[in-house]
């Protein structure tokens, strides 16, 4: 659902990692020499806990995104809320681009009461973005099956598993990508399963996506194919 205004450079292998299940709350990351990030955790609404009443730990900052409606506006950026009534906190920045629909804009194009799509880079429950997209066109999603549960605290999520998940995933392995690769996974998750907030996606290696999903009981795990379609998703 790009449009074709984006010309972002693909980067599949942004870090190689080794991500600590969702019940574990830690994460093991390299990239290279440098040192791993330290883990970070959710607060708030945002545990992302599932069945197993973990966190949504992982190696730091990563691309991600959301989708909602703009419930308030500052000079430094939003807030929107997304379907499933968790707020997230966008951060504007002087390389963000914007488009309303498939057109050009400006941040003056953020407005309250506006639908929105955000990409960028997830912190938590804050995204820097890359991109805003007022009134994003709507796009068919294939929905292998499962709805959205909203978080609730206390309450653990769904154990259900639905489409086809990859042979060869295991939880806590895979590469974190980013560029136009992430981008493209994650407005398929979020057309699929809107309500949370992605805070990482993860290539497999028989070339499909993790899509990490979180702020909600469930999914946890949305599964996207080469062709950047949904095909599976679980806790």
């Amino acid at each position: 659902m790009l449009s074709s205004r984006r010309s972002k450079v693909i980067a599949a292998g942004v870090a190689a990692i080794a991500i600590a299940g969702c019940s574990s709350g830690a994460v093991a990351a390299t990239s290279g020499s440098a040192p791993a990030a330290p883990a970070a955790t959710s607060s708030g609404s945002f545990h992302g806990a599932g069945s197993g009443g973990g966190s949504n730990a992982r190696s730091g900052p990563a691309a991600g995104g959301s989708s909602g409606t703009v419930t308030s506006v500052t000079s430094s950026g939003f807030t929107l809320t997304t379907a499933a009534g968790e707020k997230v906190t966008i951060t504007e920045a002087s390389s963000t681009t914007y488009e309303q629909g498939t057109n050009p804009a400006s941040a003056s194009a953020v407005t309250t009461g506006e639908p929105v799509l955000v990409l960028g880079t997830t912190d938590n429950t804050t995204i820097t973005a890359t991109e805003v997209i007022v009134q994003p066109p709507s796009g068919s999603a294939s929905n292998p099956g499962g709805q959205v549960i909203s978080f609730s605290k206390g309450t653990q999520g769904s154990s259900q598993q639905v489409g086809q998940i990859p042979s060869d995933y295991t939880q806590g392995s895979g590469t974190i990508v980013s560029g136009t690769t992430a981008d493209k996974a994650i407005e398929a998750a979020l057309a699929a399963y809107p309500g949370g907030l992605v805070d990482r996606v993860v290539a497999i290696g028989n070339g499909d996506y993790e899509v990490h999903y979180i702020g909600v009981n469930w999914p946890h795990h949305i599964f996207v194919n080469q062709d950047f379609q949904v095909i599976g998703a679980n806790d």
